[in-house]
């Protein structure tokens, strides 16, 4: 059961201060960034009336997030936040996919990860709150109905941060540990291979489903 423990890092001393990197969740972001790199340039490299497979996945992401973004916020809202939905999700999604291969592991299995992007959205969505409503009507939001609910809302605000990066978090935490310890109860005979399948297919593509369209919800609260 070492592997639940065994954590590959890096420490660096700055300043009096220490940073401690994952190396096995750095090299993982990267392997799924390779991999979304190489699969937009096969899916652009020849765009023909007849598309190749890539072209049709790639199409398939596109239609999709840009209908659902639209009808999240409107036409031209959803043309300029459209790419960061569609990207977040795909990259959520082959990081989940991506313990599905030997001696690789999924980076949203490490907190960092899930709370960076939940931070991500959270920044983002206010942003695009400021920039939709001006500051004052922005800020006023949060005195509403009374001005003593500040500390609550703002309380509420921060919660949602906590609440999707853990989320997806605990989901794949979870399932690897569940494989783990199947795996070694019965050997890894048959149904270990059975839960990574069903924990990184299905589980995984719904977990990054859901926290792409949380985040895009987030953004859609505040603009309106």
């Amino acid at each position: 059961m070492d592997e639940l423990t065994e954590i590959s890092q890096l420490t660096f001393e700055l300043g009096g201060l220490k940073l401690v990197f994952n190396t096995d969740t750095i090299l993982m972001t990267w392997i799924v960034m390779a991999s979304l790199i190489l699969f937009g340039f096969l899916a652009t490299r020849k765009s023909n009336f007849v598309p190749n497979l890539f072209q049709v996945v790639g199409e398939f992401f596109i239609h999709t997030f840009y209908d659902l973004t639209r009808d999240a916020l409107d036409e031209e809202m959803g043309k300029k936040y459209f790419p960061i939905i569609c990207t977040l999700f795909m990259f959520l999604l082959l990081s989940n996919w991506l313990g599905i291969i030997p001696m690789l592991e999924e980076p949203t299995k490490d907190l960092n990860t899930p709370l960076g992007f939940g931070l991500m959205g959270f920044f983002i969505s206010h942003y695009a709150g400021i920039k939709a409503k001006g500051l004052k009507r922005y800020l006023g939001q949060y005195v509403e109905p009374m001005f003593f609910m500040a500390p609550l809302n703002i309380i509420g605000e921060l919660a949602k941060v906590v609440s999707i990066s853990f989320r997806l978090y605990g989901n794949i935490l979870g399932g690897a540990i569940i494989i783990l310890v199947v795996s070694h109860l019965i050997y890894s005979l048959i149904l270990p291979p059975f839960l990574v399948c069903f924990f990184a297919l299905f589980i995984g593509t719904i977990q990054a489903f859901v926290f792409t369209m949380l985040t895009l919800v987030y953004i859609s609260v505040q603009v309106k």
